[in-house]
């Protein structure tokens, strides 16, 4: 996803909107949301996604002991304005070693989200067993919000789903035992009302799973 927009639902290479199309191109995917390339961990990065995305831009804020924002993407243009974000997250994992976070909103169809799941995709919907009772609950813009566990995906992460503010959010965490993070209850801020406490976030190196979601 670095250096030139690409497909959210695999990554792959975008035309632009031009005389036989007037919205970005996947060669598989048809029409898409193009993914921006990915910005590294900075104030004035997580600035730059507030300012243009029209989706919740997700943060456990405060952030975990130890825990460092580490990168962010959205999926949109100048046009559309953003249609998905993604934050990255890492840290002291709960069973030790480091842990990766990273927090996905999206309107419907945008894939993003599943991307990083290691999912087809585009939605969590036929991954959830909503008839059963949320795995875990975050506070989402201060609203109590379950996240049901998200099957079908790769054994090194652990994915959670649900929806917040009329979105999915999807939490993705490597590896996979460190998703014992998210039964923590954290407490979620959409960063676009956050104001000046974003001055505030302590950022580390960027994170190569917002690039390649399969980066070891």
């Amino acid at each position: 996803m670095r250096g030139e927009p690409s497909c959210p639902k695999c990554g792959g290479r975008v035309r632009a909107p031009g005389l036989f199309a007037d919205s970005w191109q996947c060669d598989l995917h048809g029409t898409v949301h193009p993914v921006q390339p990915v910005l590294p961990p900075s104030v004035e990065a997580l600035g730059v996604v507030v300012h243009r995305t029209q989706v919740p831009l997700w943060m456990p804020w405060p952030l975990p002991v130890g825990w460092l924002f580490t990168g962010v993407a959205c999926a949109g243009d100048d046009r559309s304005g953003g249609r998905a974000t993604a934050v990255a997250c890492s840290g002291p994992g709960p069973l030790g070693g480091i842990g990766e976070l990273i927090l996905v909103a999206e309107e419907l169809g945008v894939g993003l989200g599943a991307r990083y799941a290691g999912l087809d995709g585009p939605d969590p919907g036929p991954y959830l067993d909503v008839e059963k009772p949320p795995q875990v609950k975050v506070l989402a813009a201060g609203r109590p919000t379950p996240l049901w566990h998200v099957s079908g995906g790769p054994v090194d992460r652990a994915v959670f789903a649900g929806e917040a503010l009329g979105m999915w959010l999807w939490a993705v965490v490597w590896p996979e035992r460190s998703g014992l993070l998210m039964y923590e209850e954290l407490v979620l801020t959409d960063l676009r009302d956050a104001g000046a406490e974003v001055d505030l976030v302590p950022c580390g190196a960027l994170s190569p799973r917002l690039i390649e979601p399969t980066a070891p």
